[in-house]
């Protein structure tokens, strides 16, 4: 789906952007273009960024055991 149609950037995008590192609003824009011309779709884009945060897998191991 759509969520920018200004710079025309999809959900898919943003959830691509957030496994690489995106954490917030600011870094989409930096990254994608998303909510820099009308700003209409900020809402929008946060909530799928914060969805696809939050389906992001937990660390699984690493420690220092």
């Amino acid at each position: 789906m759509y969520v920018c149609i200004c710079a025309a950037i999809t959900d898919r995008e943003i959830r691509a952007a957030a496994q690489l590192g995106a954490r917030t609003l600011e870094d989409l824009q930096c990254s994608l273009g998303v909510a820099t011309c009308c700003r209409r779709c900020s809402d929008c884009a946060r909530g799928v960024l914060a969805s696809a945060l939050d389906a992001s897998p937990a660390c699984v191991g690493g420690g220092d055991d």
